[in-house]
Protein backbone atom coordinates (compact mmCIF):
# COMPACT_ATOMS: atom_id res chain seq x y z
CA UNK A 1 0.00 0.00 0.00
CA UNK A 2 2.63 2.52 0.73
CA UNK A 3 3.57 2.38 -3.01
CA UNK A 4 0.51 2.91 -4.21
CA UNK A 5 -0.29 5.94 -1.21
CA UNK A 6 3.23 7.35 -2.97
CA UNK A 7 2.15 7.15 -6.76
CA UNK A 8 -1.08 9.13 -5.80
CA UNK A 9 0.89 11.45 -4.11
CA UNK A 10 3.24 12.05 -6.80
CA UNK A 11 0.05 11.90 -9.06
CA UNK A 12 -1.27 14.65 -7.40
CA UNK A 13 2.05 16.98 -6.86
CA UNK A 14 2.14 16.28 -10.53
CA UNK A 15 -1.33 17.85 -11.72
CA UNK A 16 -0.63 20.49 -8.94
CA UNK A 17 2.10 21.14 -10.84
CA UNK A 18 0.72 20.76 -14.43
CA UNK A 19 -2.17 23.37 -13.08
CA UNK A 20 0.42 25.97 -11.91
CA UNK A 21 2.39 25.59 -15.67
CA UNK A 22 -1.24 26.20 -17.34
CA UNK A 23 -1.72 29.15 -15.13
CA UNK A 24 2.03 30.06 -16.00
CA UNK A 25 1.56 30.07 -19.36
CA UNK A 26 -1.95 31.88 -19.71
CA UNK A 27 -0.66 34.92 -17.51
CA UNK A 28 2.68 34.70 -19.85
CA UNK A 29 0.08 34.90 -22.98
CA UNK A 30 -1.68 38.05 -21.14
CA UNK A 31 1.22 39.74 -20.51
CA UNK A 32 2.99 39.52 -23.88
CA UNK A 33 -0.46 41.01 -25.45
CA UNK A 34 -0.62 43.72 -23.33
CA UNK A 35 2.93 44.39 -24.03
CA UNK A 36 2.16 44.21 -27.74
CA UNK A 37 -1.19 46.75 -26.68
CA UNK A 38 1.17 49.32 -25.03
CA UNK A 39 3.80 49.23 -27.51
CA UNK A 40 1.29 49.90 -30.34
CA UNK A 41 -0.17 52.72 -27.99
CA UNK A 42 3.22 54.30 -27.43
CA UNK A 43 3.86 54.46 -31.19
CA UNK A 44 1.01 56.11 -31.74
CA UNK A 45 1.04 58.26 -28.78
CA UNK A 46 4.57 58.94 -30.46
CA UNK A 47 3.21 59.75 -33.35
CA UNK A 48 0.74 62.31 -31.43
CA UNK A 49 3.54 64.05 -29.58
CA UNK A 50 5.12 64.79 -33.19
CA UNK A 51 1.88 66.17 -34.88
CA UNK A 52 1.87 68.59 -31.60
CA UNK A 53 5.23 69.45 -31.65
CA UNK A 54 5.27 70.57 -34.79
CA UNK A 55 1.34 72.38 -34.11
CA UNK A 56 4.05 73.83 -31.41
CA UNK A 57 5.91 75.01 -33.92
CA UNK A 58 4.24 76.27 -36.61
CA UNK A 59 1.85 78.32 -33.89
CA UNK A 60 5.10 79.87 -32.15
CA UNK A 61 6.46 80.63 -35.32
CA UNK A 62 3.01 82.73 -36.39
CA UNK A 63 2.97 84.19 -33.04
CA UNK A 64 6.49 85.68 -33.91
CA UNK A 65 5.33 86.68 -37.30
CA UNK A 66 2.87 88.15 -35.51
CA UNK A 67 4.84 90.68 -33.78
CA UNK A 68 7.18 91.76 -36.99
CA UNK A 69 3.66 92.71 -38.48
CA UNK A 70 2.35 94.67 -35.29
CA UNK A 71 6.16 96.24 -35.65
CA UNK A 72 6.18 96.80 -38.76
CA UNK A 73 2.57 98.24 -38.71
CA UNK A 74 3.84 100.76 -35.61
CA UNK A 75 6.62 101.76 -37.72
CA UNK A 76 4.43 102.33 -40.53
CA UNK A 77 2.22 104.86 -38.31
CA UNK A 78 5.17 106.59 -37.51
CA UNK A 79 6.49 107.32 -40.86
CA UNK A 80 2.87 108.75 -41.61
CA UNK A 81 2.40 110.36 -38.80
CA UNK A 82 5.85 112.07 -39.70
CA UNK A 83 4.73 112.67 -43.24
CA UNK A 84 1.45 114.33 -42.22
CA UNK A 85 3.19 116.98 -39.60
CA UNK A 86 5.62 117.64 -42.59
CA UNK A 87 2.57 118.56 -44.69
CA UNK A 88 0.49 120.38 -42.10
CA UNK A 89 3.78 122.47 -42.13
CA UNK A 90 4.06 123.65 -45.34
CA UNK A 91 0.78 125.44 -44.90
CA UNK A 92 -0.86 124.09 -48.14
Amino acid sequence: MPVAKTMSSDLEALDRLEQKVKLLVATMGRLQADRDKLAEENRRLAGDLDATRTRLADAERGAAEIVALRDERESVRTRVSELLEQLEGLNL
